[in-house]
């Protein structure tokens, strides 16, 4: 199983910080790097967001080894026209490394304070499924592409330059939701990323998307697996403990969330292994410790 990092881009992420985590998460041999794309966070205050597509160019044209993508960008407020020309053209710019994170919007607050329509639960994930189609039309088909939804809509379109790679960039899509995501997972993505998932319940999810796919014709192995948790990590049980900030140990794990000390992280990763996740993305709140992040490196990275 690869081992990733994942950053909550809302989160006070400037560049000096985005540019000093890009650059470690390469040397220390981690799979990739991956972050959200929220403008804030559910709840004030308010901090540095770094805009995500900005950031992810960057990292195109830094590293060379790292894979790396959105968990995830929402249709909610890109256009899946504008966000697929900017994926192929990130793509091609890294030679083929990023994963397509496509979501259908979730956080009331940042559609309310900056103008963006969220909808109720039902309708938004048709904006989503109508944007999934036009992009996987256009990524598909070499011809115009028309598209007529009630959301989105196109006419003779064709996403130029084709892109770099075959097929171009894989769609990831994001959730754990069984009625919703999963159905969309199985018809549109490449990858699936659940989230925050233990790994007795994904054991159970994984399952029912492999239904899923074979109701579609599709085989298991035609989308990755792939998990975005929390993490809670300390070089001692005394800084584990600090950076609880007093919340539980058992509610946290209920939730998923990786805690410990590098032997504990390392049991939890091998029992996400054997409920069939292919990569794990840990999300590194710690944005200035990159001693930790080495410490972590060092603990879960296989050479």
């Amino acid at each position: 199983m690869d081992v990733a990092i994942m950053l909550e881009g809302q989160n006070g992420l400037t560049w000096a910080r985005w540019q000093r985590i890009v650059r470690a998460v390469e040397d220390l041999g981690f799979a990739g790097l991956y972050r959200s794309d929220h403008f804030t966070n559910m709840n004030p205050p308010d901090l540095d967001s770094l805009e995500l597509w900005v950031s992810l160019t960057w990292l195109a044209a830094n590293t060379k080894r790292i894979a790396f993508g959105p968990l995830v960008t929402p249709l909610s407020f890109r256009h899946p026209v504008m966000t697929l020309r900017m994926a192929t053209a990130v793509d091609d710019l890294s030679g083929g490394r990023l994963s397509l994170g496509l979501g259908a919007g979730w956080q009331v607050r940042e559609h309310t304070n900056y103008g963006f329509e969220l909808l109720d639960v039902r309708a938004r994930f048709a904006r989503f499924r109508e944007g999934l189609e036009i992009i996987t039309r256009l990524l598909q088909r070499d011809e115009p592409v028309s598209y007529t939804g009630s959301y989105f809509r196109v006419q003779d379109a064709v996403l130029l330059p084709r892109p770099g790679r075959p097929g171009g960039p894989p769609i990831l899509i994001g959730g754990s939701g069984p009625l919703r995501t999963l159905p969309l997972a199985a018809r549109y993505a490449g990858e699936w990323n659940g989230t925050f998932q233990t790994p007795e319940k994904y054991t159970v999810l994984n399952r029912r998307l492999d239904e899923l796919l074979a109701k579609r014709g599709r085989r298991a192995a035609d989308v990755r697996r792939s998990l975005m948790t929390g993490l809670v990590f300390g070089r001692a049980e005394a800084e584990v403990e600090e950076r609880l900030r007093g919340r539980s140990r058992e509610t946290l794990r209920d939730r998923g969330v990786v805690i410990g000390t590098p032997p504990a992280v390392a049991e939890h990763l091998k029992r996400l292994e054997v409920a069939g996740v292919q990569r794990v993305m840990l999300q590194w709140l710690e944005l200035d410790d990159l001693a930790g992040l080495e410490a972590l490196a060092r603990a879960v990275v296989r050479g």
